[in-house]
């Protein structure tokens, strides 16, 4: 494992900002992996933490494949992750709606130019990152409908559900669609957290990336096999929303299997504590996506549920 500076910013009222990398075993650039872009990822940088971890102990017993390189970027934003603020501290920019980026342009701009090119040129690249929303998924591989996706090879990560979508007009400046227009196979992983660390899924990912890197022959690692992925269409999944504001009470999680009818949560009115609204599922399913955030407001997704087949 070599540890290197790939990028730093200047500052002048802070220390510099240093983004670093890992690499482990040298030649083809074969897979890139990148944690929290965002300052509040914590569980993707404490994932990502958990990747080095294990390929420093593959390395060492020789199962990385000769030739093939693999790097590791577990935090692009730490002087926003150090104050605890999603977005970049300044301006509140995303950093990861500023890809290609440009080195002469805003600062964000220059982040993201300085380690785009770093990244673009890799067989592979995987993104541990989080939804706009403030919620739980079940883990899962998320991509975009550039006409360069590729759901067989996300298939081979074993997760259940591969999820493919439409971009939008900001998509074009994310990671995940510059990576796929540079020729990199790139996918996006959901683990079930963000600003918190789950244990169980953060292993499941890193088990996930794993089992991928071996099955393309970049790595030596022994693992069961997975499941068989369902694709689906982000059109695929009912979305329940809210039709009042208030203390949001959860109770369902993602996975969690729910027929017609059943109370997925509650909205408490801020001051009486009364029961205000009971959010009821429209339809049989399992639970994709749930809210997490204890205020919610009126018409805000809460759920997201994968519809039974025979809907």
């Amino acid at each position: 494992m070599k540890k290197e500076i790939l990028f730093t910013l200047k500052s002048p009222h802070r220390d510099d900002m240093r983004i670093a990398g890992y690499r482990f075993g040298k030649g083809d650039k074969a897979a890139c992996i990148v944690g929290a872009i965002r300052g509040n990822e914590i569980q993707q940088l404490y994932t990502c933490s958990q990747l080095i971890k294990t390929l420093t102990k593959l390395e060492y017993r020789g199962a990385i494949t000769k030739n093939r390189e693999i790097l590791v970027i577990p935090c692009v934003n730490p002087h926003s992750m150090n104050i605890g603020k999603r977005f970049w501290t300044m301006d509140n920019t995303d950093i990861n709606r500023m890809f290609p980026g440009n080195i002469n342009g805003e600062t964000t701009e220059k982040i993201a130019s300085g380690i785009f090119e770093q990244v673009k040129e890799y067989a592979y690249g995987i993104q541990f990152t989080s939804f706009y929303m403030p919620g739980d998924f079940i883990p899962h591989i998320r991509m975009m409908e550039t006409g360069y996706q590729s759901p067989s090879l996300a298939n081979l990560f074993g997760l259940q559900y591969v999820l493919t979508r439409k971009p939008k007009p900001f998509d074009t400046t994310t990671l995940n669609y510059n990576w796929q227009l540079w020729n990199t196979n790139a996918f996006s992983l959901y683990t079930n957290a963000t600003d918190q660390i789950d244990e169980i899924s953060a292993k499941h990912a890193v088990v996930a990336v794993l089992r991928f890197l071996t099955r393309m022959g970049v790595i030596k690692y022994n693992s069961h096999s997975g499941y068989i992925a369902s694709v689906l269409q982000e059109e695929d999944l009912l979305s329940v929303k809210t039709t009042t504001g208030g203390i949001y009470r959860r109770l369902k999680n993602p996975g969690d299997g729910v027929e017609r009818g059943d109370v997925l949560g509650e909205i408490i009115h801020p001051y009486e504590g009364e029961v205000i609204e009971k959010i009821i599922s429209p339809t049989d399913g399992i639970i994709f996506f749930a809210h997490t955030s204890p205020l919610v407001m009126e018409d805000v997704v809460v759920y997201k549920i994968i519809r039974r087949l025979h809907e």
